[in-house]
C-alpha cells in the first residue's frame, strides 16, 4: 500500500494572528520612541535660548559691577510671578541702583518672551561684595505624554535657601539652567 505523505504549506491562522500581534507591539513602542524624539530638538532649543540670554543678564551685571556688589541685581523669583514695569533711567540720573532694576526688568522681559513662563532667580555666593553669584533661568516645557518628568528637572534652586521662595510642587516644576559667574 502506499503511504500518503502530507506536507504542510503555509501557516495556519493562529500563527499569522500571533506574528501581526508581536510585530503592533513593535510598532507601538516604535511610535513612543517617535514622539519622544520629536520633541527633543524644542526641549534643546530652549535650553540654547536660556543660555543665550543667561550670558545675556551676566554681561549686564558685568558692566554694573558696583550694583552686584550693593546687593542691587538679587532676586529672588520671577518665574511664576507678575513683572513689574520698571521706568529707565536717564543719564545723568542713572545710579547703580536705578541700572540694576532696569537691567532686572528687561531681562525678565526677554526671559518671559522667549520661554514659556519664563523667569530667573540671581543670589549672590556669601556676600555680594565676593562679586560672585548664581544665576538660574527657569521655563516651562509644555507637556505631553512622552515629556521629561518633573523629578528628572535640572538644577533648580534649593527654595530653602536666602532668599526663600515658595518651593515648586510636581504641576509647576520647571526645567532649569543653573549658571555660576565671578565678575
Amino acid at each position: 500500500m502506499r503511504s500518503l505523505k502530507i506536507y504542510e504549506q503555509g501557516a495556519t491562522l493562529i500563527e499569522v494572528l500571533v506574528a501581526i500581534l508581536v510585530l503592533s507591539f513593535g510598532m507601538l513602542a516604535l511610535a513612543g520612541m517617535m514622539a519622544y524624539s520629536v520633541q527633543l530638538p524644542k526641549f534643546a532649543a530652549y535650553r540654547a535660548t536660556a543660555a543665550v540670554l543667561a550670558a545675556d543678564h551676566v554681561e549686564r551685571i558685568r558692566a554694573n559691577a558696583s550694583g552686584f556688589a550693593q546687593d542691587f541685581y538679587k532676586e529672588t523669583l520671577t518665574y511664576g510671578q507678575t513683572l513689574t514695569p520698571h521706568t529707565p533711567c536717564v543719564y545723568p540720573n542713572c545710579t547703580a541702583q536705578l541700572l540694576a532694576q532696569l537691567d532686572k526688568f528687561e531681562s525678565n522681559q526677554a526671559i518671559r518672551a522667549a520661554l514659556p513662563q519664563g523667569g530667573m532667580r540671581v543670589t549672590c555666593n556669601g556676600a555680594c561684595t565676593s562679586l560672585s553669584g548664581d544665576l538660574w533661568v527657569m521655563w516651562q516645557e509644555p507637556t505631553t505624554f512622552a515629556s521629561l518628568g518633573a523629578a528628572t528637572s535640572d538644577e533648580c534652586p534649593d527654595a530653602t535657601v536666602a532668599p526663600t521662595f515658595t518651593p515648586f510642587t510636581a504641576a509647576n516644576q520647571p526645567r532649569c539652567l543653573h549658571i555660576k559667574f565671578q565678575l
